[in-house]
């Protein structure tokens, strides 16, 4: 078994796909219309879909709005720098909502930034990471 997606519905697609190819690095995969139930799958990722796990943004024509929920929490994307990433985000026009720096009773290095729908991505430093017992 393997995790393949996670889905967030979006409101403004070619939005949405703006922040995540053009700020976030991510590239469009596939992308499908689906005329008879009205909405358009678009899949982006960092590498082929039969290896990493992608996004998939789901755009229902019409619906501009979601409420977003308390259960959600937020992405992980993985950066080699989180204050040069940072610096990045916002010359493309983004806001940081938490600054970089160590987490909260730790040391990992970590920034968040909301994409145009609200949903929260977490930057975190790259790091090795190892097998959970």
């Amino acid at each position: 078994m393997r995790l393949l997606h996670t889905m967030l519905r979006v409101g403004d697609l070619e939005k949405s796909k703006a922040f995540y190819t053009e700020v976030l690095g991510m590239k469009v995969l596939r992308e499908k219309e689906y005329p008879s139930g009205e909405f358009t799958l678009c899949f982006l990722g960092y590498g082929d879909e039969s290896e990493n796990t992608v996004l998939e943004l789901t755009y229902n024509w019409g619906k501009q709005d979601y409420e977003l929920g308390n259960a959600y929490g937020h992405i992980a994307i993985e950066v080699e720098d989180v204050y040069k990433a940072c610096d990045m985000i916002r010359a493309k026009g983004c806001a940081i909502t938490r600054e970089p720096g160590p987490m909260k009773h730790g040391t990992t290095i970590l920034a968040f930034v909301k994409d145009p729908d609200g949903y929260s991505v977490e930057l975190l430093g790259a790091k090795k990471l190892s097998a959970v017992s």
